[in-house]
């Protein structure tokens, strides 16, 4: 997507002799709604005639993007929680995730009564790198007994081994931006 990739070239900034790319100011901190409108759209070209039921991302930095994709859908948008909190009872699907991010290990947790067998389920994120939050999600929707219809990523890079790993199961994925590499020296440069 032309859009997103002008706009990572323009106000994106590589951090930690580039593994870090910084998209904070539009993207997943603060937030370009317009930018998150015309993401949405395209999410919904590419995965329009999947016949998706639910919409499913992780907190906190899918949810914005997921909900804007969920309106062009027409389907309720669920997200991982990565903490059990007093609001959560009942039966839940879990996995473990490890954030590239934060370096932490979570266990993400969806109630069962919000994925149900027969229910295909659009996953939905910000960035792709090792893989590890689209494969709990993954988990999560197969141990409910649902269907994944593929993945709709804003960001993916493409030298980690996140996308080969979960195309490698079978799952659609598109990525909107797809990076070769990064460096602070040589900017993006993209597939």
């Amino acid at each position: 997507m032309k859009l997103l990739e002008d706009r990572i070239r323009k106000d994106g900034k590589i951090r930690n002799g580039g593994a870090v790319l910084k998209v904070g100011s539009f993207l997943n901190h603060q937030i370009d709604v317009k930018l998150y409108n015309e993401i949405g759209k395209e999410f919904f070209r590419l995965f329009g005639d999947e016949g998706v039921t639910k919409i499913l991302t992780i907190e906190a930095s899918g949810i914005g993007i997921a909900c804007i994709t969920g309106q062009y859908f027409d389907v309720p948008v669920i997200f991982a929680k990565k903490s059990k909190t007093k609001n959560i009872d009942g039966d839940v699907c879990t996995a473990k995730v490890e954030s590239f991010t934060h370096g932490t290990v979570y266990t993400i947790m969806v109630e069962k009564e919000f994925l149900q067998p027969g229910d295909r389920v659009l996953l939905i994120d910000d960035f792709l790198a090792n893989g590890a939050a689209l494969n709990g999600l993954i988990q999560i929707v197969r141990e409910a007994g649902a269907a994944v219809v593929g993945a709709g990523i804003c960001v993916e890079k493409a030298f980690q081994p996140g996308g080969e790993i979960i195309r490698g199961q079978g799952v659609r994925v598109e990525s909107l931006a797809r990076i070769k590499s990064m460096s602070e020296e040589d900017g993006v440069v993209f597939c």
